[in-house]
């Protein structure tokens, strides 16, 4: 979680590039001889080394660990529990931010051949707390949406189905989420960062700085990322590659955008990318379904259902082929498709599919269905009862985990989905794709290996958008090397238990 609504915002010429390779300090600040750094990029305006520390009053806490105990089945974990954070300078060595990380690292180990996992989720905007609690950490909140409501007790409880097993586990927050704040007092680090390449070329030197910070430099690395985290993954490798010096084993990408241009609103690939959610949708109501179950439906949606689309609504009959066909496989009124084409936008598919009883469907996760505050409207929309749900216990149980069993207290209020970020954030000229550093890190690294997981049910990035993405790589980008693996759930699809099993044995395999 979360992708944000960014589809529609993106101006339509050339992706801005940074250029910026940040320099980070953890608790101590490195001279400024050491953080001149390509590209001129000035600090803020005004500061100098001499004034009185402003960013102090600010300053988060000291690193926070202490050592833990899991009693789970078959087996008992030992770990050592980090909170803390790694500080970002600019070129001038002025702060800029402090970047909060989450680290479990398992007793016993030899730490030159024990893998090492970075977290992020997307947004952008979002906290790492739904990959933390939701799925790998050694503790997890159920997150089931059909379950939870934002007054569920708030309480983890250990994580049968936590990856420390197999690998120590670092979460990341970027700035503007979780307990990452701004130290400086200029712009220049706000628009740095709340960008598409500032924000990954820090990803990139936070990961190397806890290396370094905690002796992890010989370790096999991996980094996994979520939604919007797809944009991020293949840009944070690239940088770690080329610009940081650090290799990475594997990419675990889970419910990725990579290319957000191809599926945009304006794109036909959107209803065909769709589609077979659409009719899951509808089977899931009337029993489990699979990813196998729908090969008729992969089939029509790239191949008559495409053809009809391309022929547009001047052919007025494969237009009425195509609504009678839609209505048909998803079950939406046959005259609300004709009326529409059979070209279903989220809005439009989300209130049509259960209109009848006042029922609005998920975003996130398409099988959950919640009330419609506006049964009688055509245009008012309320959120999403899929994801919405799950922000009130999410953030009081992240809280409560830092504050209580890993003792780091920080001031100031946890941002677990900070929306202001979003509204903020320079997309460059076009919308953002990570497709190209894809390519390139594959081709570079012949042994990276690339696992990719979504939900059936989920709406805002589609399994089939990861299929056709994959499906256009180069031959030496693919199975076993590059996997998709697809499973009974939503966008979070984690937090189904047989699904979320499933994708640890998948990940699990991929690091042995």
């Amino acid at each position: 979680m979360q992708l944000t609504a960014v589809r529609r915002t993106f101006p339509a010429l050339i992706l801005f590039a940074c250029g910026i390779m940040w320099s980070a300090g953890a608790d101590d600040r490195p001279p400024p001889a050491q953080l001149t750094t390509p590209g001129g990029q000035k600090g803020d305006a005004g500061q100098t080394p001499s004034m009185p520390s402003t960013p102090e009053q600010h300053r988060l806490p000291p690193d926070s660990s202490s050592r833990h105990t899991l009693e789970l089945p078959g087996r008992t974990l030992s770990f050592v529990a980090t909170a803390g954070s790694i500080r970002l300078f600019d070129d001038k060595g002025e702060p800029q931010a402090d970047i909060v990380y989450t680290s479990y690292q398992l007793d016993g180990t030899d730490r030159g051949t024990r893998p090492v996992t970075f977290f992020f989720n997307g947004g952008p905007g979002a906290s790492s707390a739904w990959l933390q609690l939701g799925s790998a950490g050694p503790w997890r909140l159920p997150i089931n949406a059909d379950e939870v409501t934002p007054s569920t007790f708030p309480e983890v409880r250990p994580n049968a189905e936590t990856w420390l097993d197999f690998t120590d586990l670092v979460f990341l927050d970027p700035v503007g989420t979780g307990y990452s704040r701004f130290v400086g007092t200029g712009d220049d680090a706000r628009k740095r960062l709340y960008s598409v390449e500032g924000d990954v070329n820090a990803l990139a030197l936070v990961v190397r700085r806890w290396l370094e910070k905690h002796d992890r430099l010989l370790s096999p690395k991996y980094i996994a990322g979520e939604s919007y985290g797809g944009i991020r993954g293949p840009k944070v490798v690239d940088q770690l590659q080329m610009r940081q010096g650090i290799g990475v084993k594997g990419l675990i990408m889970l419910s990725p955008v990579f290319d957000s241009s191809q599926f945009a609103r304006t794109s036909l690939l959107q209803y065909v990318a769709r589609l077979p959610s659409y009719v899951a949708t509808l089977r899931e109501a009337k029993g489990p379904v699979k990813r196998a179950d729908l090969a008729d439906v992969e089939a029509y949606a790239r191949g008559e259902f495409l053809s009809d689309l391309i022929k547009g609504q001047a052919d007025k009959e494969a237009t009425t082929r195509l609504a009678d066909k839609t209505a048909a496989l998803t079950g939406i009124d046959p005259a609300v498709s004709r009326r529409l084409a059979g070209r279903f936008d989220l809005a439009e598919f989300r209130r049509e599919f259960d209109r009848k009883n006042g029922k609005l469907i998920g975003n996130y996760d398409a099988s959950v269905r919640g009330f419609d505050p506006y049964p009688d409207s055509d245009f008012r929309l309320s959120g999403d009862p899929s994801s919405d749900t799950l922000l009130a216990p999410l953030t009081s149980a992240t809280v409560d985990l830092l504050t209580r069993k890993l003792n780091w207290r920080p001031d100031g209020s946890y941002e677990l989905l900070n929306r202001t970020v979003a509204q903020a954030w320079d997309f460059g000229r076009s919308p953002p794709e990570s497709v190209s550093e894809l390519r390139q890190i594959l081709a570079t690294d012949r042994k990276l290996k690339l696992l990719v997981g979504h939900g059936l049910f989920d709406l805002v990035t589609p399994y089939l958008e990861s299929q056709i993405v994959l499906d256009q790589l180069p031959p030496f980008a693919s199975s076993p090397r590059v996997k998709l693996v697809v499973f009974p759930g939503g966008h979070m699809f984690y937090s189904r238990d047989a699904s979320r099993q499933a994708f640890r044995a998948e990940v699990e395999v991929m690091m042995k």
